[in-house]
């Protein structure tokens, strides 16, 4: 091919340097490739011509064939306009210019025969289009035939530059005639059969000047499926040469701890889930590999006793294992809980945080270093340079979307052979997330409450319910239960978010008087040794109402406590939400969490509201939350940068992802090397993909 794809867009006819840099700094163009790769947003229909006796006085865009007759300047208030009549056999209208008069007016033709195309307006008893788009006949008959136009993504700038859409498309236009449509084809011909997808050359051609509905939804679901593939054979092929090349600990015992704490200290029957991923997790810590498995499982599901028994397993295999949380709050909570668990066995645990002391830290690392301590549990204290493990088998990470990648990396580094990895969340990741941000992990969910557990009841209140929920309070306090009462925090309004909790608060003391009620209240601007005091008197129950900000969404565990009263719960995301509801429901009694709302709503506050009361499973509200917030948001930006897809929608098109994911498995379990002549296209584009890191630049 004479053109290379890689040429700098400078070279193309009609660009020039200065177009060509308001480009790259506009849409990040700098190649033949990325210009090639800039798809439109959508598309309008120009199959059809109208008369204009035909107009509607609808919105639309239309297309007419006529000539231009006449030409006046009117004058306005501001300014003057350009008015241009224009006729076929059936009628006239006008044409209005407000801008650009001088140069329009130079370059009409009276009399020759053009194609307008724009949108109308009814006025003064007859048709006019404002600012259309012009083409002389014999040109728009002589030009490519552009059935359905596309619309490109734009900026304010590149208008202003008139790099307009009609510009954008010629350049596209001109790309087509200089490499003579000639793309490399990508797939292996098996592929292109069984999914009958069209070739490369045709998708191409058809997603930038479709001749009609049925080629463009052809040419979107070849490049939608092509540009998923290849993110799924980078995660799967990362995935299978990890489980190659890094060698794991063979725990091959199942020893004396682990049997002894099944049969003698396990405080209930494990779930059928629970007994599924311990499963998982011991074929794949006797298989010589290293382990790599995300636990998934909603608040409450029971993972920590998963992870008390993985490391059972590795210390019943004479290795040591860690435990690694985001916060103090958390940290001390599985220390609380593993501790709880293991009492009665000889195993030995011990808690590091920054809280601890220098003369505790002390014992601590020599106990380490020695091998006498068997589980440390913490927080990022435990990627100091001074921790030092005799030998790290397994390693649990707790909510790693809160750690950067550099941390995590620090903790596998502690030994010379990486230890196992575990990582446990209980943000439900859907599936179709889970897939491409987690591919090259194994997943295991948690995916049914402990018995006993009842579904916590989800009800939606306004603001005029507020004195029923009050005595709904009064009833269950009664019982002997305890209430959370929790305010939005958003960050950029913090003086007006502490002014709603301290109003709040007033009001609950107004309504909940001393003697009979004692109040405890947490919020960011506290000091800490203030906050874990109030907690602790929650905790111990000489609390009945805790009211505080978000601060509890991540924390402690107070089987007691049945009621959680969101207030704004509109200014809530949805696994906020579901977060919240999560503190409460761990005991044995019916818990509650009441939404509390003024009545001004948006749709989408309406949805999210629905979506809680109408499920309790977090998956589901995930599926929800990353329909409504797209999958940058959901993930924080340190996780979205593989997200950045050009065409593919993972939420819309969740069924190519999961065809993607089913194909790129088949291809590399039939060739893992990609070796096979079938398929040297796949290999020759994957490799680019590897070098150049962006999986558009190499895919044509």
């Amino acid at each position: 091919m004479s053109v290379n794809l890689q040429t700098p867009i400078v070279y193309l006819k009609g660009v020039g340097p200065n177009r060509a840099e308001t480009l790259q700094s506009e849409l990040g163009i700098q190649t033949f490739q990325d210009l090639l790769n800039l798809f439109p947003n959508r598309y309008i229909d120009k199959t059809q011509y109208y008369k204009i006796g035909q107009l509607q006085r609808s919105n639309a865009d239309v297309q007419v064939v006529g000539k231009i007759i006449h030409i006046k300047t009117v004058e306005q208030k501001k300014g003057k306009r350009l008015v241009a009549t224009f006729v076929d056999d059936t009628s006239e209208m006008e044409l209005v210019w407000f801008r650009s008069q001088k140069w329009i007016r130079e370059n009409l033709k009276i009399n020759e025969p053009y194609v307008i195309f724009g949108k109308c307006n009814w006025f003064n008893g007859k048709f006019s289009m404002p600012h259309p788009e012009l083409e002389l006949l014999k040109e728009h008959e002589a030009g490519l035939k552009i059935a359905m136009q596309p619309i490109y993504p734009s900026t304010e700038k590149l208008g202003n530059k008139g790099i307009t859409n009609r510009v954008i498309s010629k350049l596209v236009q001109q790309l087509f005639l200089e490499t003579k449509g000639r793309f490399l084809e990508t797939l292996s011909p098996n592929l292109l059969h069984e999914l009958k997808l069209l070739p490369k050359n045709e998708a191409l051609f058809n997603i930038h000047f479709p001749k009609n509905q049925d080629l463009l939804a052809k040419a979107q679901f070849r490049l939608k499926f092509e540009e998923l593939f290849y993110i799924q054979l980078q995660l799967i092929s990362k995935k299978m040469l990890r489980k190659q090349k890094i060698k794991g600990f063979n725990f091959d015992q199942v020893g004396d701890l682990f049997n002894d704490f099944y049969q003698n200290h396990l405080p209930f029957e494990l779930t059928n889930a629970q007994k599924k991923v311990i499963k998982e997790i011991r074929a794949d810590l006797g298989s010589n590999a290293q382990m790599n498995r995300l636990l998934q499982g909603d608040v409450g599901s029971g993972k920590t006793i998963v992870a008390v028994m993985t490391m059972l397993l590795a210390i019943d295999n004479g290795f040591q294992a860690c435990l690694m949380a985001p916060t103090e709050i958390l940290a001390n909570q599985h220390y609380n809980s593993i501790k709880e668990l293991l009492k009665g066995t000889d195993v030995t645990c011990a808690l590091l945080t920054g809280s601890v002391k220098k003369s505790a830290r002390k014992p601590i690392h020599e106990h380490l270093e020695s091998g006498e301590l068997q589980i440390l549990i913490g927080t990022h204290a435990l990627l100091e340079d001074k921790v030092q493990f005799k030998n790290l088998g397994l390693a649990i990470v707790d909510e790693q979307h809160r750690f950067g990648v550099a941390q995590r990396s620090k903790l596998w580094h502690k030994n010379l052979i990486p230890p196992h990895i575990l990582v446990m969340t209980a943000t439900p990741i859907p599936r179709t997330l889970a897939m491409s941000l987690y591919g090259d992990l194994d997943i295991s969910v948690i995916d049914e409450l402990p018995p006993g557990r009842k579904p916590i009841k989800t009800v939606h209140r306004y603001d005029t319910n507020r004195l029923k929920v009050f005595r709904f309070i009064r009833d269950e306090i009664k019982k002997g239960r305890q209430i959370y009462i929790v305010y939005p925090l958003i960050q950029e309004s913090e003086a007006l978010d502490y002014k709603d909790l301290m109003d709040g608060y007033e009001s609950i003391v107004r309504d909940f008087p001393l003697p009979d009620y004692q109040i405890s209240i947490v919020h960011g601007k506290m000091k800490p040794a203030d906050k874990d005091y109030e907690m602790e008197r929650f905790v111990k129950g000489e609390t009945q109402i805790m009211v505080a900000t978000t601060v509890i969404e991540v924390g402690v565990n107070i089987p007691n406590a049945s009621v959680m009263v969101i207030e704004s719960a509109e200014r809530f995301g949805l696994s906020q939400l579901h977060q919240l509801r999560g503190r409460v429901g761990r005991g044995a009694d019916q818990s509650f969490c009441i939404l509390m709302t003024g009545h001004k709503l948006s749709s989408e506050a309406k949805t999210r509201l629905e979506t809680m009361v109408k499920t309790n499973d977090g998956f589901e509200i995930a599926e929800v939350d990353l329909k409504l917030r797209g999958p940058g948001d959901l993930m924080g930006t340190q996780q979205s940068g593989i997200l950045n897809l050009k065409i593919a929608d993972i939420v819309k098109d969740n069924a190519i992802l999961k065809s993607a994911r089913y194909y790129a498995l088949q291809t590399l379990k039939d060739d893992p090397t990609l070796e096979k002549s079938e398929n040297r296209a796949v290999r020759h584009a994957y490799t680019q993909l590897v070098k150049h890191k962006n999986i558009w630049n190499y895919i044509s």
